[in-house]
């Protein structure tokens, strides 16, 4: 292996850790390798969860005070360092520079927001005979397990929560883009106590191992539907905590009464934000027949003006599709789209080095087609007419996903009547994804189990105690 390539350890109990086998990391835009970071083994996880094990023990002990002060520091660290992290994330994930310096500032903000919070004991009931308490105590150690879309900020945004209410935390970021966290460990080594934060690198095979290990509390775990079923399976016998954020297939509905020269870019970017990678995008576009030509017509507009291209290059809008595997499955929901549907804007793949798919509109689609029916997540957006609002309705909800939705209109209490018919965890009226860390995040359906973000999302990291005292 060229010895030019820059190379990232992990961290555990407050080292950092080089081995022998390697991980090879690929930047998405010219598919070729362009740094390694160690691999972890199975002793490597025993000796991460024994560290973290320790330390919590004492963590748990820490006062709120001490808490907060040590998640703003982490804050302080990566805004000191947000240049290098996002020049980072857009080498291994392919989002643009400007992007990734949005995915740092977002870290820091979801930081600040917990290092404001407290786990607050409540009086549930006190009368003339007893009083009732309400407590929150740590859960233990905890496992994090985060995605390839945002691999720093939900590595981020799991860890500050868990933190706060005195647990410790292992992370485990995705085989395809492990180096920002890896860097991350390395930036807050010298401020955090040792083992309080773990970081393990592989290439899937130390999932089930983690996720059954029997000194580890509770899992929080971000990506696909089918993955997070098999960690809920192998944290099952021995009752694991689970926090469970899965995918999405998020359905806009676009009501007669809309603008769509007003509404079309807020549509468009919430459905082709980070190339169309995120779990809670607009991944079907529901249009009523009379206004449906107006919004193609307007959303065409918008792409046919969207560069797409490598994230350090000036004037590109979006980067590629972070991964190989990801890249062929939305190159053959275009195929089969194209086949039963009347593509508007791109849809013809450039034959070049990177994983580029361009903004794709395929219109006079209908529900059944695979890029209707399934998560796509890239830069392709189906757009479908409807009728009738029942109709238009059950076929939103008739997917197996609930994570978000989404109902557009000038009639804004119309558009809230029928947002509340909508299967999902958060629906939202004329925008959509407006998310933040004191908005609770929660999916319905296959879309997850559990609660990210807000007072709620802090809950899941603690054990309630009741503490009843009779007078």
């Amino acid at each position: 292996m060229s010895s030019t390539l820059e190379h990232y350890p992990f961290l555990i109990n407050g080292d950092l850790i080089t081995t022998e086998q390697q991980i090879k990391v690929v930047n998405p835009s010219t598919e070729e390798i362009f740094a390694t970071c160690s691999k972890a083994s199975a002793h490597n996880l025993d000796e991460a969860v024994k560290a973290a094990k320790k330390a919590q023990k004492e963590w748990e002990k820490s006062d709120l005070q001490t808490r907060q002060s040590l998640l703003n520091k982490i804050a302080d660290v990566l805004s000191e360092n947000s240049e290098e992290l996002a020049r980072l994330l857009t080498l291994e994930q392919g989002k643009t520079f400007d992007n990734a310096k949005g995915e740092v500032e977002y870290s820091i903000i979801y930081c600040k927001y917990f290092a404001s919070q407290e786990l607050k004991t409540k009086i549930v009931k006190e009368d003339e005979t007893s009083i009732v308490e309400l407590h929150r105590k740590p859960l233990g150690v905890v496992a994090a397990i985060a995605p390839w879309n945002f691999p720093l900020l939900i590595a981020v945004y799991k860890t500050a929560p868990a933190l706060l209410a005195g647990n410790s935390i292992i992370l485990k970021p995705a085989p395809s883009t492990p180096l920002s966290t890896c860097l991350f460990g390395k930036l807050i080594k010298e401020i955090i106590p040792k083992g309080l934060i773990n970081i393990i690198t592989d290439e899937n095979e130390l999932g089930p191992l983690l996720t059954s290990h029997t000194d580890i509390s509770k899992i929080s775990f971000t990506g696909s539907t089918e993955t997070g079923k098999k960690v809920a399976e192998s944290g099952g016998p021995s009752l694991k905590r689970l926090t469970l954020e899965l995918g999405g297939n998020d359905a806009a509905i676009v009501l007669d009464d809309a603008k769509p020269l007003k509404i079309a870019e807020d549509i468009f970017n919430s459905a082709m934000a980070n190339t169309g990678q995120i779990c809670a995008a607009i991944k079907r576009l529901y249009v009523h027949k009379n206004i449906y030509e107006e919004m193609c017509d307007a959303l065409k507009k918008i792409a046919d003006n969207t560069i797409v291209g490598d994230g350090f290059e000036q004037g590109i809008d979006l980067g590629p599709l972070q991964n190989e595997q990801q890249y062929e499955k939305v190159k053959n929901y275009i195929e089969e789209a194209k086949e039963k549907g009347k593509v508007i804007s791109g849809g013809e793949i450039p034959n070049k080095p990177g994983y580029f798919i361009p903004i794709t509109l395929i219109r006079d689609v209908e529900d059944g087609l695979s890029l209707v029916d399934e998560e796509q997540f890239g830069p392709v957006l189906p757009i479908i007419k409807f009728n009738e609002l029942d109709e238009v309705v059950e076929k939103a909800n008739a997917s197996k996903y609930g994570l978000g939705g989404s109902v557009w209109g000038e009639n804004t209490q119309v558009a809230r009547d029928i947002a509340q018919k909508l299967q999902a965890g958060t629906v939202w009226v004329n925008q959509h994804a407006a998310i933040g860390p004191d908005i609770p995040l929660a999916g319905a359906k296959d879309s997850g189990l559990g609660v990210e973000w807000g007072e709620e999302g802090l809950n899941e990291f603690s054990q309630m105690q009741i503490v009843n005292v009779k007078k």
